[in-house]
């Protein structure tokens, strides 16, 4: 909650959108976390996962909810889903997904303007009292080393 309480306001609007900037420079793929991208859409890790493996699948275009996109590219972004999901069982191979879309704050959007996918892995156990009782997040391993694993299985699953 701190998170989202500590937004600058207008964060979400186009040109202030993590996720615009992230999409309009790809040379900065490593730092803005982004593991693939086609030309409407682009996987990337969350900077503040819920669990080791936390993608979201984002649309290259600023909008805050699907009826705002058009077929095509809602079907790229179902597209680029299903990529992420094998990328994330190919990798890290949890035993169990929540995929899902947050449209709106109250709903739990982060980053309301700007429509995602959140994928979040799930093993038995990933939630325990360190959470509730330290209110912190145990991940067992460096993003960056997450990051090189799942960028390493991109290609293999494109077939580049």
């Amino acid at each position: 909650m701190q998170y989202l309480r500590d937004l600058p306001e207008g964060e979400g609007a186009p040109g202030t959108c993590f996720l615009c900037k992230a999409w309009e420079d790809p040379h900065a793929d490593l730092h803005a976390l982004v593991l693939h991208r086609d030309p409407s859409t682009m996987i990337i890790m969350n900077r503040y996962p819920y669990t080791t493996g936390h993608l979201m699948v984002v649309p290259g275009e600023h909008v805050s909810d699907l009826a705002e996109m058009d077929p095509p590219a809602r079907a790229a972004m179902i597209e680029m889903t299903v990529l992420a999901e094998r990328l994330i069982q190919t990798v890290l191979n949890p035993q169990g997904m929540n995929i899902g879309i947050n449209i709106g704050r109250v709903a739990g959007a982060g980053l309301p303007g700007h429509l995602h996918v959140h994928l979040v892995p799930r093993w038995g156990g990933d939630t325990n009292f360190i959470n509730v009782v330290g209110q912190v997040r145990v991940i067992p391993q460096a993003m960056e080393q997450t990051y090189e694993e799942l960028k390493a299985a991109v290609p293999k699953l494109v077939g580049n």
